[in-house]
């Protein structure tokens, strides 16, 4: 046993020791390290409030302060008698039934020690917490006030700890922006439904100090307290008795006595906003030293520099605000003068429509009369009749066009298809330009847009009704032939797959039916089909239907044969499509998330990527992007695509 008591006394020792340290509110410090409690900026100084541990006299004539590495003057007075930093402490005390007997008389004691030990510039206030929140007295420094509220503390049943807690850190920070702190007593868990983590959150988005006093707790009952405390950067003491607990309301008070105020002034040369802080203080012949990183330097009051919005730094590309204005009002003036300019002009004399042109105008999509485009009268339709005679000087254009217009099964005219896509793309380039602000980089973006876009869409709308009409041909040809079996002529079994058949076919034999009746051979009404689809399928077809009608044969048997052969032909077609699917998509997302993305950032993170638009280097990459992009896409396109 002998050998052993040494041992267990100096463990027991260390334990007091600590239990004592903790009392006093030391172990929220290192031993030697001082603490930076607050910090408060300025146009030219930077104060500070820093706590030294232990019990030694504080050398203020030791201070040094470094502000980002550069040595600042700085001078050091006891903040107990400086009143240049406003110091808020509030009492928030457990006021439940659990507290009923010594132990609410010792939490009275020890809370008058504390106002008679805390420094008299330090406000003080009181929060008290059972079934409601009460904030018997915001801070003040009237201690007799302060005394009268402790005496008249009156108990209820539940403990709203965690609505306390919040009580207490608004009371603090509604009273001034200086040094705030709280310092909470308790002796139970909470019993409402406020969630630790609201609380936890409260804490630090408040910055408020928080120390905590545990009453007659161990263990796992703590573990609130001590979360609540490391959010505030505090410290949890453990009060078993009310020894314990005076020690520890007077340790916190002490270490409001010992907190020394650094005034450093700022160098010349630090900006406004945030730097790293280093202070340091002698004390018994030790040096005590902490750092920081916060706001040593606001801007001026009053100056132009706080007061004037900043400009925005206007890009190249941009179009002054004027020039945008003007630009709309132009356009809405030139609309009204060409309404008014057609309205006044009168019918235009022209020379008769040529027997083309008449034969033409009972097609689908043939173009009308010229005789006809004189007697439009409304605007709409002189604005047709205006795109019609642009048109009339371009016959090539208007063929492709009218070519494309018919492949996709659209009703539109070429003038009125001229008209719609001017249309859009004006449309758009306005709504860029309102949208961007009058910047000329959305004006071009959705000028293209509305230039590419509607080609776009009627590409793509001719190339599913091509499809459509690829993958029915069996089917028609099939029908055809039964017909023809069952003694119907080929015109009746045309006839007969327009009234049976299904879309886009059936379109395209009733203006067969409707040419015939013109005159023209069913055999040449036939090729159209194949040259308005572009079909080579159905090429074939007419061509087997010329040499039977020149030679002779069963016409019946041999659509049956061609029917056969185009159902294969589109079963492999098929096949070799869905073998080809993944690389297809591959290309269509590989070669379309750049420039959508980049579109994308472009209208609403228009600064983060200005750099690629006004810099050398940046316009240098979308070259080599564009190329390299261009390139993917062709190999890949090339890759995936299989002629059947």
């Amino acid at each position: 046993m002998n050998r052993f008591a040494k041992p267990l006394a100096a463990l027991a020792l260390l334990l007091l020791t600590g239990l004592v340290t903790g009392a006093m509110g030391g172990s929220a410090y290192a031993a030697d390290q001082a603490s930076i409690d607050h910090v408060e900026a300025g146009s030219h100084q930077v104060k500070l409030l820093v706590s030294v541990p232990g019990t030694d006299t504080v050398d203020l004539s030791s201070v040094k302060v470094t502000i980002n590495g550069t040595d600042a003057t700085a001078t050091a007075d006891s903040a107990a008698t400086a009143n240049d930093v406003q110091r808020i402490a509030v009492l928030a005390i457990d006021t439940s039934q659990s507290m009923a007997g010594t132990r609410i008389a010792e939490a009275k004691a020890a809370a008058k020690t504390f106002l008679d030990s805390v420094p008299n510039n330090v406000e003080v206030g009181i929060v008290t917490f059972d079934d409601s929140v009460s904030v018997r007295q915001t801070p003040s420094l009237d201690r007799a006030a302060s005394q009268k509220v402790l005496d008249n503390l009156t108990l209820a049943r539940n403990t709203s700890l965690y609505g306390g807690v919040i009580g207490a850190i608004d009371a603090a920070t509604t009273a001034g922006k200086g040094q705030r702190q709280i310092v909470i007593l308790s002796d139970g868990k909470d019993t409402t439904q406020t969630s630790l983590s609201s609380v936890l959150a409260r804490i630090a988005q408040s910055q408020v100090k928080v120390d905590a006093i545990a009453l007659g707790q161990t263990g796992d009952d703590t573990t609130p307290l001590q979360q609540m405390a490391d959010a505030g950067s505090g410290a949890l003491i453990s009060a078993a008795d009310s020894g314990a607990l005076t020690k520890a309301f007077t340790g916190e008070a002490d270490l409001l006595a010992r907190q020394v105020l650094v005034t450093a002034t700022l160098p010349a040369s630090q900006d406004p906003g945030d730097a790293n802080i280093n202070v340091s203080l002698d004390a018994g012949g030790q040096t005590y030293s902490d750092s920081a990183f916060a706001t040593v330097r606001t801007k001026p009051s009053g100056s132009a520099a706080n007061t004037a919005p900043v400009p925005v730094a206007k890009s190249k590309y941009s179009i002054p605000r004027a020039v945008v204005l003007a630009v709309v009002a132009a356009i809405g003036i030139g609309l009204v003068g060409l309404v008014f300019l057609i309205s006044l002009t009168g019918p235009s004399q022209s020379k008769p429509a040529s027997i083309e042109e008449q034969i033409q105008a009972y097609g689908t999509h043939g173009v009308r009369p010229k005789q006809a485009k004189s007697e439009a009268g409304s605007p709409i339709d002189q604005a047709r009749v205006a795109a019609e005679q642009v048109l009339a000087n371009n016959k090539s254009l208007e063929a492709r066009i009218s070519s494309r217009l018919e492949a996709a099964g659209m009703a539109l005219k070429p003038a009125e298809w001229i008209l719609v896509h001017a249309a859009i793309a004006i449309g758009l380039g306005l709504l860029g330009l309102l949208l961007g602000g009058g910047s000329g980089l959305y004006l071009l973006l959705f000028l293209v847009l509305g230039a590419v876009g509607p080609w776009i869409y009627l590409g793509t709308k001719r190339s599913k009704r091509l499809k459509a009409f690829d993958a029915g041909l069996a089917d028609t040809l099939q029908l055809m032939s039964g017909s023809l079996s069952a003694g119907l002529s080929l015109a009746q079994s045309i006839d007969t797959i327009v009234r049976e058949g299904s879309e886009p076919i059936t379109s395209e034999f009733k203006r067969v039916i409707v040419e015939t009746r013109l005159g023209v051979p069913i055999e040449d009404a036939l090729e159209g089909v194949s040259q308005r689809m572009n079909s080579k399928d159905f090429e074939w077809v007419v061509m087997a239907i010329r040499i039977q009608r020149e030679v002779g044969g069963n016409l019946a048997e041999l659509l049956l044969t061609v029917a056969g052969t185009l159902r294969e032909r589109e079963y492999l077609r098929r096949h070799v499509s869905a073998l080809s699917a993944e690389g297809r998509l591959s290309c269509y997302v590989l070669g379309g998330l750049p420039p959508v993305f980049l579109l994308y950032l472009t209208l609403t993170k228009g600064s983060y990527v200005h750099p690629l638009y006004t810099t050398p280097i940046g316009l240098v990459m979308c070259g080599a992007m564009v190329v390299l992009l261009t390139v993917g896409i062709f190999w890949m396109s090339k890759v995936s695509k299989v002629d059947i």
